[in-house]
């Protein structure tokens, strides 16, 4: 029997790039960061992907790699104390590399507290997070880290996982084992390697009690994991599964199907402010000016459940759900900033017209900044005709209103100004 050890994700966990299952864009032969380990000179970085893909053991890999003093911490259970302890210890440890999980559950305290120690290269800070940086790591720290982005493994890669275990670790290798079905072991796990090998190895745990001989079918994980597949899991693939399917649901206007993956969620334990904030750029993104109140809306609503949480802010997010899924829809103001990011891309930093210039001094005055400029209030109806945007790229329609209500009131105000200039 296979007690008293440590659970298999532990056992299997690789110590060289590659032994690491998945992340071939990061540490495949010729890959940034295996050059960068390979000559010895890693920076400081976040690890950003879902749970169980290998943030940590690409930190324990790096550690191991460059033969370097080595501390762990988790965010959970750690605070600032216990950082400025681990500095004092690496100012005496040249080299020394900090790998940190969960960073983005750090405060602001407790994030500064390293920024000194990475800037001096006293750590080389590793971070790892399930969540978009951007949003959760405060930008002092995140300027002085690389971001590289883990992705959720495949279906294949999670099974030969499964026989690596089968043949290489200690103890399952003493069974006869048969991969007969792999579906239940798959969606229960929900990407998860760490949780796929350590649900695979109580199967086998449970089935040894026979038999030497074990046949691994979906009836039988099932039956030991005594829980349905599928299952909601905020920190699983299923996390992104069911917020895709949250956004499709209001983009395609079906308040139902909206309610229900956000019961999915809020039954799962989602974060109230992971689930505002998607509903946030939602109404930007896909409902914009077809009905500007639904920014409103969504921004109170994250205002709102930030300040309640559970269980009353169901009752929130559901009425801005409803709301955002049932609202005219429109993604103009999306493509217009994306049509002006691929201009700027394409023609560079375009010279500013001469006259909306600013010309704050002599000097600029003189140089005609400013110059022939007209106050567009002292024309009729708050408008005098006059060009903004850089001669190379003048007339260029960016913005194209939608077929709704509200956008075709601005293709008329426009019109009205701007006659046939951008075929409004």
């Amino acid at each position: 029997m296979m007690n008293n050890q440590a659970p298999l994700a532990e056992r299997l966990r690789p110590v060289t790039l590659d032994d690491l299952v998945g992340q071939e864009h990061l540490t495949g032969r010729g890959s940034i960061l295996r050059s960068a380990i390979e000559q010895g000179r890693i920076p400081s970085m976040i690890l950003w992907g879902p749970p169980g893909v290998g943030k940590t053991t690409i930190a324990h890999i790096i550690a191991h790699s460059l033969r370097a003093p080595y501390f762990q911490l988790s965010a959970i259970s750690s605070g600032v104390k216990d950082v400025r302890e681990v500095i004092e210890q690496a100012k005496h440890q040249p080299g020394s590399i900090l790998f940190i999980d969960e960073i983005h559950r750090f405060n602001k305290g407790q994030q500064d507290a390293l920024l000194g120690a990475v800037e001096k290269g006293i750590i080389t800070l590793i971070g790892a997070t399930t969540e978009n940086p951007s949003f959760e790591v405060n930008s002092a720290v995140l300027s002085r880290c690389q971001v590289y982005v883990l992705k959720a493994l495949t279906d294949e890669a999670l099974i030969r996982l499964l026989h690596d275990a089968m043949e290489k670790d200690q103890l399952l290798s003493t069974y006869n084992i048969t991969l007969a079905e792999t579906n239940a072991l798959i969606n229960i796990s929900g990407g998860d390697a760490r949780k796929l090998l350590n649900l695979f190895e109580l199967v086998v745990q449970t089935a040894a009690a026979d038999s030497k001989s074990i046949t691994i079918t979906d009836a039988l994980v099932m039956q030991v994991a005594q829980k349905k597949i599928a299952l909601y899991d905020k920190q699983g693939e299923q996390h992104y599964d069911i917020i895709s399917a949250f956004i499709k649901s209001m983009r395609g206007s079906d308040p139902n199907a909206a309610v229900y993956w956000l019961a999915r969620m809020i039954e799962g334990g989602e974060d109230v402010k992971f689930i505002a904030r998607r509903m946030l750029i939602f109404a930007s993104e896909d409902i914009g000016n077809a009905n500007p109140n639904a920014l409103l809306l969504a921004n109170a609503t994250f205002d709102a459940v930030s300040k309640i949480g559970y269980p009353e802010s169901r009752i929130i997010l559901s009425q801005c759900a409803v709301y955002l899924a049932s609202s005219a829809k429109s993604n103009t103001s999306y493509m217009a900033i994306g049509a002006a990011l691929q201009a700027v891309q394409q023609h560079g930093d375009l010279s500013v017209p001469l006259h909306i210039r600013n010309a704050p001094t002599k000097l600029m005055k003189d140089m005609n900044y400013g110059k022939n400029y007209q106050y567009s209030h002292d024309g009729e109806g708050n408008f005098i005709e006059q060009e903004y945007l850089p001669d190379k790229i003048a007339g260029t329609t960016f913005f194209e209103p939608g077929n709704n209500a509200r956008e075709q009131e601005m293709r008329k105000f426009l019109k009205e100004r701007w006659k046939n200039k951008y075929r409004y």
